[in-house]
C-alpha cells in the first residue's frame, strides 16, 4: 500500500511532475484572467458610459468567459487537469483527486497568475481602471453567495463529467462544454452577483482595483458549491475507482 502520511504527500507535491502542473495552472489561469478582465476593459473603451448591467457588456463578458475558459482548460488539461479556478481545485481536493498540499500549490499558482494578469492590464492600459466584481443593490451578500454557489456547482460538475475517464480524457469537446457552462453562468448571474464563479479572478481584480467589498461572496459560495459538486458526482452519479493525484482525473485500475 502506498504511503499516505503528510510528509509523503508534501514530498509528492514538489516533484518535477507536480511543478510542471503548477506552471501549467499559472499559464492557463493568467491567460484566462487576462482575457476576461481585458474584455471587460475593452467594452468600456468602445462603449463608454455602459454599466455592468448593460446587455452589450453582459454579452462581451459571457463570450470572453466561454472562449477563454475553453482554451485555458484545453491547454492545461493533460498536464495539471486544467482547473484554472480555486473552486475546481477545492472540489477535486474534497473528492480526493488531489492532495491538500498539492491543492494549496495550485491555489498559489492560480492567485498569483490572476494578480499578475490584472497588474499588467492596469500598467499597460492607461486611462482604464481594472473592474472588480460587485453585487447588485437588490442582492444581499447571502443571496449572492447562494447564486455563485449554485453556478459553481454547475461549472465544477461539468468539469468532473468532462474529465471522467469513462468518457475518455478531457478533450477539445470537454473543454468546449466547460467554456459554454461558464458563458451561460455569466449570462444568468452577471447583472446580479457578477457571475465570477472563480475566486482567483475575483481576488486578482479586487487586489489591483483596491476594492474588497463583498469579496467573501466570491469565496464562500463557490467553495461550498464546488465541494457539493465533487461529492455528488463521485459518490452518487459516478463513483470513482482510482485517482491521478496531479492531473485531478481518475484512472482505471489495472489488474
Amino acid at each position: 500500500m502506498a504511503p499516505t502520511s503528510l510528509a509523503f504527500r508534501c514530498r509528492q507535491s514538489i516533484t518535477p511532475t507536480a511543478i510542471r502542473s503548477y506552471v501549467a495552472e499559472f499559464i492557463s489561469t493568467f491567460f484566462y484572467v487576462f482575457s476576461v478582465v481585458g474584455a471587460s476593459m475593452a467594452s468600456q473603451k468602445y462603449m463608454p458610459g455602459i454599466t455592468t448591467a448593460d446587455l452589450s457588456s453582459l454579452l462581451v463578458a459571457a463570450i470572453a468567459n466561454a472562449f477563454a475558459l475553453a482554451s485555458a482548460v484545453y491547454i492545461a488539461a493533460n498536464i495539471s487537469g486544467g482547473h484554472v479556478n480555486p473552486a475546481v481545485t477545492f472540489g477535486m481536493a474534497v473528492g480526493g483527486h488531489v492532495s491538500v498540499p498539492t491543492a494549496l500549490f495550485y491555489w498559489f499558482a492560480q492567485m498569483l497568475a490572476s494578480v499578475m494578469a490584472c497588474i499588467i492590464l492596469r500598467a499597460t492600459i492607461v486611462g482604464q481602471h481594472v473592474p472588480s466584481y460587485a453585487i447588485a443593490d437588490e442582492m444581499t451578500g447571502f443571496g449572492a453567495s447562494v447564486v455563485e454557489g449554485v453556478l459553481t456547482f454547475a461549472l465544477v460538475y461539468t468539469v468532473f463529467a468532462a474529465s471522467n475517464p469513462r468518457r475518455g480524457p478531457c478533450n477539445a469537446i470537454g473543454a468546449v462544454m466547460i467554456g459554454l457552462i461558464a458563458g451561460a453562468n455569466v449570462l444568468a448571474a452577471g447583472p446580479f452577483s457578477g457571475g465570477s464563479v472563480n475566486p482567483a479572478c475575483a481576488f486578482g481584480s479586487a487586489i489591483v482595483a483596491g476594492s474588497f467589498k463583498n469579496q467573501a461572496v466570491y469565496w464562500v459560495g463557490p467553495l461550498i458549491g464546488a465541494a457539493l459538486a465533487g461529492i455528488v458526482h463521485d459518490n452518487v452519479v459516478f463513483p470513482i475507482e482510482n485517482v491521478d493525484s496531479f492531473r485531478g482525473v481518475s484512472e482505471a485500475v489495472i489488474a
